[in-house]
């Protein structure tokens, strides 16, 4: 049975349907001759969409990592990761051997519904995911000397602790890379830094499996070898 996480949280029944739109930005211009051409961009921002289910009793169908949890305690979670304004791991747990799916996402809307003739008082929610990407800022110094002015640019990287030696860890069969981030960085909120650092290595491997890429670390397959951030 499939299983899905919203930032580490386990919804207690696998939504029978999961949506995954990736948004195209591409462009067709006409040329002063009238001929048509297409213009290719990299894709868009993909949207997930899917419908869950939260149980008011513990139905033997239902799983749960520590003991049952009625719907105000998911309502609860959705609630947070919309007013947090930080992105969040979305992950899905397929069976063993087949290839599990992680997205750095951020929760765009949800709705709830509540009708006691269909669903006694178990609560429908309808959640909206967009694809979240990271971005890096530059800081530029001027220095006046000897009548010259010299630019100098600062990336602004993440802080470090020391040098240490580059690690390495091949991806299993049912891996995902929050566990991974989990295990070897002490944290799966550190998850996005694997992504940072492994992407093309990623895309190359989603490639080698038919995908036209990763779509940043959304699709994760056994054997890929991944360089893993100092602790």
């Amino acid at each position: 049975m499939d299983q899905f996480y919203l930032d580490g949280e386990l919804l207690p029944v696998t939504p029978d349907k999961l949506t995954v739109k990736i948004d195209n930005q591409n462009k067709t211009l006409t040329l002063i001759n009238g001929e048509a051409v297409d213009v290719l961009k990299r894709p868009g921002l993909s949207k997930i969409t899917f419908s869950a289910l939260l149980p008011a009793a513990p139905y033997p169908f239902a799983q749960y990592l520590s003991g049952f949890q009625g719907p105000a305690h998911y309502l609860g979670k959705l609630e947070a990761l919309k007013n947090g304004l930080k992105p969040f791991l979305f992950q899905v747990v397929r069976p063993q051997g087949w290839a599990q799916s992680s997205f750095t996402v951020a929760l765009e809307d949800y709705s709830i519904t509540e009708d006691a003739e269909r669903y006694g008082r178990d609560v429908y929610v309808d959640i909206t995911l967009l694809q979240h990407r990271g971005y890096t800022t530059k800081t530029i110094t001027f220095k006046q000397e000897q009548n010259q002015t010299t630019a100098t640019v600062k990336q602004d990287d993440r802080p470090t602790t020391g040098k240490t030696q580059e690690q390495t860890y091949t991806v299993k069969a049912g891996d995902c890379l929050w566990n991974i981030a989990k295990k070897f960085l002490g944290s799966g909120s550190r998850y996005p830094e694997i992504i940072q650092l492994n992407l093309a290595t990623l895309d190359a491997d989603a490639k080698k499996h038919g995908k036209a890429s990763s779509s940043n670390g959304y699709w994760l397959f056994a054997g890929t070898v991944l360089k893993l951030p100092a602790k």
